[in-house]
């Protein structure tokens, strides 16, 4: 679709159709993410035999949005938003059925890589929230970014709450045990291609870019480029996504030695089920629920100030991980605490990285934010389960605790010179 020129009034109503059908395809994507996220872990726990290995699941996931995001964002700097995230969909579609068959055949390495097509898809999660910023005012570009950040807060709470479901419809079409929510994935993200397919007109990013040329061929003035910014933008993202996929991808581990050392008699895997979608469910709730208020807050105080707020949550997570850990209550708390502060960090950092960037590299930063984000979580969650293995739940705290401190103490890089 050729991209017209836009009016003031014509590209604020584009950008709220924008907003709305992401928001729309985030509830559908996000459905598939907090499946793989509850079930991944003990998939390959069971598939492996090896508890040192379940942080593999995470790790492929993460692994897989990393290798698609620079990819993906090329792809939509050429031809726009719209066929790079139905790009993703694709993606997911097919990593999910190679799970369901890796789990059936019982092959470790191939249910790993249905898991690394499925965080592939992720990748074109990540970028809609870039997608809500392309034509976004500057006031209102945290509050717009954060709106659809928010909007996966349905489908990623919708996903682990799904596992009991799941299992019932699994079991009566003759799926593999512990994959039957993957159905319900199967449908979102088919219902996510086609709402992105018809509905994503016209393009954001392709309008926005005309739109920039428009404005320097008016002017004469380009916008200016602050890279130490940027950098800085993007190291805080990727470092408070370190923290939270690490922790978060042997919590389900954790839970499930947990119950097995909290009754008499060995839990059944429903009770381990339910406890572990619980507990991911409330976690990505924190995720995405507040998403809105912390893009306010970041237009308001200001993008680093937010970040920091960010820094502040993931401490007080730790330190429940590391002296609540032998409580359920205590993991859960440490889950949702984790989840707002990775919520701070990530609104308030793209939010930082897209305004520092000018038009001309923000895309390709974008894509470079998001790949190093995805690949050091991948190497995080790695070095999770050793940690896990040999130093417990608490040093897991300990360990990713250095991270926060070093983005804190980094933070001066991140403030706007007067």
């Amino acid at each position: 679709m050729s991209v017209v020129a836009l009016t003031a009034a014509q590209q604020a109503a584009v950008q709220r159709r924008t907003v709305l059908v992401l928001s729309l395809g985030q509830v559908l994507g996000g459905i598939a993410f907090g499946a793989t996220v509850s079930l991944g872990a003990l998939l390959a726990a069971d598939i492996s035999g090896n508890d040192a290995l379940s942080g593999l699941a995470t790790a492929s996931v993460t692994l897989g949005a990393a290798l698609c995001a620079i990819p993906l964002a090329r792809l939509a700097a050429r031809v726009g938003r719209r066929r790079a995230l139905t790009l993703g969909n694709l993606f997911a579609l097919v990593g999910i059925a190679v799970v369901i068959l890796a789990a059936s055949l019982r092959v470790f390495p191939l249910l790993l890589v249905g898991i690394l097509m499925i965080g592939a898809g992720n990748a074109g999660n990540l970028q809609s929230r870039f997608a809500a910023t392309d034509l976004a005012a500057a006031q209102h570009r945290g509050r717009d970014l954060s709106i659809v950040v928010w909007a996966t807060t349905i489908g990623g709470v919708a996903g682990p709450l799904l596992l009991g479901p799941g299992e019932l419809v699994g079991a009566a079409i003759g799926m593999p045990p512990q994959t039957g929510s993957y159905a319900f994935s199967f449908v979102a993200q088919c219902a996510a291609l086609v709402l992105y397919l018809v509905a994503l007109r016209p393009d954001p990013l392709l309008a926005a870019q005309r739109l920039a040329k428009e404005a320097v061929a008016a002017t004469g003035a380009a916008m200016a480029d602050r890279p130490v910014i940027a950098r800085y933008a993007i190291f805080a993202v990727a470092g408070s996504h370190v923290v939270m996929a690490s922790v978060m991808a042997m919590t389900p581990v954790h839970l499930a030695h947990m119950a097995h050392g909290a009754h008499g008699m060995a839990p059944t895997p429903a009770d381990v089920s339910a406890l572990v979608g619980i507990t991911i469910a409330l976690h990505v709730g924190g995720m995405y629920a507040l998403s809105p208020l912390f893009g306010i807050l970041a237009d308001r105080w200001g993008r680093l100030r937010v970040v920091l707020l960010g820094q502040v949550l993931l401490g007080g997570a730790l330190a429940f991980a590391v002296f609540a850990n032998d409580r359920e209550w205590g993991v859960m708390v440490a889950l949702i605490l984790l989840g707002l502060g990775w919520s701070a960090a990530t609104v308030a950092g793209a939010a930082l990285l897209t305004e520092s960037s000018a038009p001309e590299v923000r895309t390709r930063r974008q894509g470079r934010s998001d790949s190093l984000m995805s690949l050091s979580a991948a190497a995080g969650a790695v070095l999770a389960g050793v940690v896990l293995s040999n130093f417990q739940y608490a040093g897991l705290g300990i360990a990713a605790s250095v991270i926060v401190l070093a983005i804190v103490a980094l933070s001066p890089l991140g403030r706007a010179k007067r």
